[in-house]
């Protein structure tokens, strides 16, 4: 089976990652990473959350086979999204709505 590439995720200034880090605070996380690892399952249910909300917060289980780091840099990579934080066993993933973004950006001064 041939998958096509995924283009790299996009890198935001650090004016618009405060930002989102305080969108993300009073998040629960809506996925979690357990003894199974980063699975294509998880991804793609990542990437429907994604898709739903934008801005999401993912929990690492302490029985997950990945440091906190590597799960959240290979789930960044596996949707195509950008790793916002990583704070604890958690961590804030962003991705834009291709049609119809529900974040907009604070204007600058």
């Amino acid at each position: 089976m041939t998958t096509k590439p995924k283009p790299p995720a996009i890198t935001y200034p650090g004016r618009v990652l405060r930002y989102l880090r305080a969108l993300g605070h009073h998040l629960q996380p809506v996925l979690s990473v357990g003894k199974e690892g980063i699975t294509e399952g998880l991804a793609a249910e990542t990437e429907r959350a994604l898709i739903a909300h934008e801005l999401i917060k993912v929990k690492v289980q302490q029985e997950a086979p990945l440091d906190r780091h590597e799960a959240a840099a290979e789930l960044a990579a596996a949707t195509t999204s950008t790793l916002v934080q990583t704070l604890g066993r958690t961590f804030l993933l962003y991705k834009r709505h291709p049609k119809e973004p529900k974040i907009h950006w604070p204007k600058a001064r």
